[in-house]
């Protein structure tokens, strides 16, 4: 019998060990504009990885994101969930506003078939492409040592960026910031020769039941050279049918600008992220949510309407070959 209870606990620490998240945390400094002089701009990205799979996103898409998914809980009562069931959303610090994002998309990668999709929300819709190009590192004996690691360099021409990355072959795990990755070990430093993006290792955590972004069985499939015209076209089609989560007063179907989605948040976050979430919106509070997302995220509601563009002009990848 203690035989059998010792066996059940350990299976129970296996089942959590392999339920729970691996965060990668990145501070990540981008230059948004190559041709007039301004500052960089810092933010944190995330690579977690989970059962044999990653998610690259950017800290504010995914407090954003966790957020927008809480209140459509809230709207729908068959949306139930037992307390244990229930993933922990990232909380904001009181007063403290979800900052813009370069990185308005998330990559997903697949550690057993090698596969990385690029997927865009465009409202409550998706779309999104597999990567068909390959990454053709070219591996330096050079080494170094980075936040307690050994790490090796290597280079490689990707997007029309010429990138110089340093990996740890103690981590094995095939990864890196953005769609980078197929090197012997985790990148913790990532940089393009130009110095318009780098990606730097901070810290790991390891996250119980963590908020994930995955792709909705009714995505709209792409490919890499068709993915603006799809995209132009799903915004289309959510005009043309009305969409509750499209800004009809603001849409532009020539772009990103002109759409934002319609949903809102409470105050009184106060946790740190990855932490959990409480609040929300009650019921005949919903016809507010623009007002409240607007300032709860710092923005405001010009003409613009997108209200996490940081007007960014140096895309990260230059080429489309």
């Amino acid at each position: 019998m203690k035989k059998i209870f010792i066996l059940m606990m350990l299976f129970s620490l296996f089942g959590k060990l392999m339920s729970q998240t691996e965060r990668y945390v990145y501070r990540t400094e981008v230059n948004p504009d190559t041709i007039n002089l301004v500052d960089m701009k810092v933010e944190t990205t995330f690579i977690d990885v989970k059962h044999n799979q990653s998610l690259f996103i950017s800290e504010s898409k995914l407090l954003r994101d966790s957020l927008k998914t809480v209140l459509r809980q809230q709207e729908n009562p068959d949306t139930k969930k037992s307390k244990k069931d229930k993933p922990e959303f990232p909380k904001l610090a009181n007063g403290k506003s979800i900052q813009p994002t370069f990185f308005e998309y998330f990559i997903t990668k697949n550690y057993a078939d090698k596969t990385i999709n690029f997927v865009e929300n465009i409202g409550s819709k998706q779309v999104y492409y597999q990567e068909d190009r390959k990454i053709n590192w070219n591996v330096s004996p050079q080494s170094s040592d980075y936040n307690g690691y050994k790490v090796q360099k290597a280079t490689v021409n990707f997007g029309g960026r010429v990138w110089i990355a340093w990996f740890a072959p103690e981590i094995k795990i095939s990864d890196g910031p953005y769609k980078l990755s197929g090197l012997p070990g985790l990148i913790l430093k990532l940089e393009d020769d130009k110095g318009d993006y780098k990606f730097n290792f901070v810290k790991k955590l390891s996250i119980p039941n963590s908020f994930t972004e995955e792709i909705k069985p009714d995505a709209r499939k792409s490919t890499r050279i068709n993915f603006q015209g799809d995209k132009a076209s799903v915004k289309m089609e959510m005009a043309k049918n009305r969409d509750s989560e499209i800004d009809m007063d603001n849409f532009s179907p020539g772009g990103g600008k002109g759409m934002h989605q319609r949903n809102g948040m409470n105050s009184g976050f106060g946790n740190p992220p990855g932490q959990g979430m409480n609040g929300g919106i009650h019921n005949g509070e919903m016809k507010n949510h623009d007002l409240q997302m607007r300032k709860a995220t710092g923005s405001s509601s010009g003409s613009n309407g997108n209200m996490m563009n940081f007007g960014n002009t140096n895309p990260i990848e230059l080429s489309n070959k």
